[in-house]
């Protein structure tokens, strides 16, 4: 198995053509529909592939097993949440931390109901290592791109610092993790607590900007 400079395994072969870029998405499509009808433990290459309508050997081409299908996919999906997180704060006409956090929250829960998969993959299922550490990188990221937002715009005080942010994040990793775990649209309550909680803790490291506001 190929991995990436992180140690994480990688597809063995980027498509380059048209034709193949689209049979890899068709593939990823095919296993994030298994992984929904079935459940992660019982979807396998062969399954994914006979689903896809393409050789088992032409998956293996792409990829190196089924956890480097799944850790493509869950790819695939963060790809899309930066993406939404990255617009809806762009949209924003006025900044406090509550509004960052709220908008933050918000884009994470309309992918996770857009990609379903996700929610089986990730947040009820944590058994596969490499999932686990490239999402886990992932928060350290979005944590940082957050706290720098939020320390350029002068809503933080000079005791902040992106460990804040991290814990944050990683509190609103657990409490998704708790709406997701038996209602795929996310129970709506949980969801609410999440917002409260996550501002009422970063609000403890809030400027007197970061509580009453700062325009675009």
């Amino acid at each position: 198995m190929q991995h990436d400079a992180a140690g994480r395994p990688r597809l063995r072969r980027v498509p380059q053509q048209s034709r193949s870029r689209d049979r890899v998405e068709k593939i990823l499509d095919s296993a994030a529909a298994q992984v929904v009808r079935h459940g992660v433990e019982a979807v396998g290459t062969r399954s994914i592939a006979d689903a896809a309508d393409v050789p088992v050997a032409s998956l293996y081409q792409y990829f190196a097993d089924r956890d480097d299908i799944l850790l493509a996919l869950v790819e695939r999906d963060i790809e899309a949440m930066d993406a939404r997180v990255q617009a809806d704060l762009a949209a924003l006409t006025r900044f406090t931390i509550r509004d960052i956090v709220a908008a933050t929250l918000a884009a994470f829960v309309a992918v996770y109901r857009e990609r379903p998969a996700f929610v089986m993959i990730y947040l009820r299922g944590r058994t596969n290592a490499a999932i686990d550490e490239f999402c886990r990188a992932h928060n350290r990221q979005i944590a940082r791109a957050l706290f720098d937002l939020a320390s350029d715009l002068g809503l933080l005080v000079e005791d902040a610092g992106p460990r804040h942010a991290e814990i944050a994040v990683e509190m609103g990793d657990r409490l998704f993790q708790l709406a997701f775990a038996t209602d795929m649209d996310g129970d709506p309550m949980i969801l609410d607590e999440a917002l409260k909680v996550l501002s009422a803790y970063l609000e403890l490291y809030a400027s007197p900007a970061g509580l009453k506001g700062v325009d675009a």
